[in-house]
């Protein structure tokens, strides 16, 4: 009768978990298959990880989008693996926003409590919350530095544990979670049935290390009992701390309620992170399709390493010690050519042409510059035609970012459009500047929504100390011949007396004055030039170097 009564509560529960299924399944979808939302169709097509494809955009409300995305875990330097996602992602929502007068709200979660952030505190002999508000700062600094926009709001874990505990209690009440006698909580993945693995499916899911009381090797901590040493907080199952995957679905819930547009993170965030996340939201809202598109974007390698760049591999590199070597423009450009989810090699080739690139871009500008002072000339071509170059780019690039935000095309295409002005350039000409003009706007406006800024003075003088050394160089050799020419003289003709103290011919004597005002406006510049009797020699005065 014990068994029998015992058989009667499971049966009991058992019913009560599939009308609860039932219930849950109906809000938007049934199991894994992804619902297409209702709401307003942008006419984008995104990648979506939860289907594997393209799909059409959809959003809840037009001209918004919500946006979600994981932030660092702050126990140590952010490095570019961490920079080439956060700046991928920064690329897309200013296209959103610039091109497609999408108003993107978007949140970001600061991890300041976690396993990595207590063993390195305790390595370090400080706090907890020392070490990790320490590391916050500079990963902000990194951002700024490398111009990504910063979030709606930055949420910090350990300032949202009554909502976690509460968001915990939820999940527990809709009986997908249960507490142990030590005062850990686990998600229950067996009360959702085949739903779990939405993402990257359940078949090889392996679970984390716990006790003996999990119900399924999957299950995964919500809360974590106290430990020694560590940080604690008050809950319903005594003191502890939260789980690392529900620190999200709590704070996403928190700002965004049931229904979330975008979430966003790097491939191996993938499993198991987001995929915990989407059961524990829909387990918590009881609906079928919390998240309705998934962007992942893909790893960094270094050059013939089939390894992501990481800090638990130690083949990283900070985000500060490279903006010592490239300028966050440069960094950006890299990021471009390439799609967001594809993988990326890390090697100086790759940098070298993010560099190119952009020099030629540069180029371009000065030149039409030029050309519009009238310091550049050429013979003539049928103006319509540039215009409707131009017209045709534009178009190419907003086809572009409307097919996934195909950055790489945008480039090609900006590139196409120089490499024709160059040629128009070279064998033709304009009877008006203004379609040089236009091209000249258009360009810097394309890269100013990408967050390259090309106007930043500051970008174009990264690592320059050794080009700014050359043209120097050239200069003073240059003037220093045209001086020497200029006070050379003639040889006597035979049979003709010698002058006592032969001086440069009259016609010369202009050269010899351009030569003094160049050397006087130099100097003006901060580059001294000194004129001995075999050399001539110059310095930099406000730094750098000098010969």
């Amino acid at each position: 009768d014990v068994w029998n009564k015992a058989s009667c509560e499971r049966d009991a529960t058992l019913l009560r978990r599939v009308a609860a299924f039932k219930i849950r399944a109906s809000c938007t979808g049934v199991g894994k298959k992804w619902t297409r939302p209702t709401g307003y169709d942008t006419g984008l097509k995104t990648y979506n990880s939860l289907t594997k494809q393209k799909e059409p955009l959809v959003l809840a409300q037009e001209g918004i989008a919500t946006w979600y995305s994981c932030g660092p875990t702050v126990y140590d330097h952010a490095h570019l693996g961490h920079a080439c996602s956060y700046v991928r992602f920064d690329i897309i929502q200013r296209v959103l926003s610039r091109v497609f007068g999408i108003n993107v709200i978007h949140v970001m979660v600061i991890t300041d409590i976690d396993d990595k952030i207590i063993r390195r505190a305790l390595e370090k002999s400080i706090s907890p919350t020392v070490l990790a508000r320490m590391y916050e700062e500079e990963f902000k600094n990194d951002m700024l530095a490398l111009k990504v926009l910063p979030p709606a709001v930055y949420l910090r874990v350990t300032e949202n544990i009554p909502q976690i505990v509460a968001f915990i209690e939820g999940i527990i009440r809709n009986e997908h979670a249960y507490a142990t006698k030590q005062g850990d909580v686990y998600f229950d993945i067996g009360s959702i049935g085949d739903r779990y693995g939405k993402l990257m499916g359940a078949g090889d899911a392996t679970g984390e290390p716990g006790d003996r009381e999990k119900r399924d090797s999957r299950d995964f901590a919500l809360w974590k009992a106290s430990k020694p040493q560590e940080p604690s907080w008050e809950s319903p199952w005594g003191k502890g701390r939260p789980g690392w995957h529900i620190e999200c679905s709590t704070i996403a819930s928190s700002v965004f309620g049931s229904q979330l547009d975008f979430h966003s993170g790097g491939i191996d965030l993938a499993f198991p992170h987001h995929e915990n996340e989407i059961a524990q939201c829909e387990a918590y809202h009881q609906c079928g399709q919390w998240g309705n598109y998934f962007l992942h974007s893909g790893h960094l390698h270094l050059k013939g390493s089939a390894e992501k760049m990481s800090k638990s591999l130690n083949n990283y590199i900070t985000i500060k010690d490279f903006l010592e070597s490239y300028s966050a423009n440069e960094f950006r450009m890299f990021c471009l050519l390439t799609k967001y989810r594809s993988a990326i090699d890390y090697s100086d080739a790759s940098l070298n042409e993010a560099r190119s690139s952009l020099a030629t871009i540069t180029a371009f500008t000065h030149d039409a510059q030029a050309y519009m002072r009238g310091q550049l000339q050429c013979p003539a071509v049928e103006e319509g035609a540039l215009w409707e170059r131009l017209a045709e780019t534009k178009a190419n690039v907003v086809r572009a970012l409307a097919d996934d935000f195909d950055t790489p095309r945008v480039v090609n295409a900006i590139m196409s459009l120089l490499v024709i002005y160059g040629e128009w350039f070279t064998v033709t000409c304009c009877a008006f500047p203004a379609v040089f003009g236009a091209f000249l706007a258009y360009i810097r406006e394309v890269f100013e929504v990408l967050g390259v800024d090309l106007l930043d003075r500051k970008a174009h003088s990264v690592d320059s100390s050794g080009t700014l050394e050359n043209v120097v160089e050239q200069l003073a050799r240059f003037r220093s011949d045209v001086r020497a020419f200029a006070l050379s003289v003639q040889e006597t003709p035979p049979g003709e007396p010698a002058h006592a103290s032969p001086s440069p011919c009259s016609e010369k004597l202009p050269l010899l004055k351009a030569c003094d005002t160049l050397r006087k406006d130099l100097a003006s510049m901060g580059v001294h030039i000194r004129v001995s009797a075999c050399v001539c020699q110059w310095r930099l005065l406000k730094g750098g170097r000098g010969r």
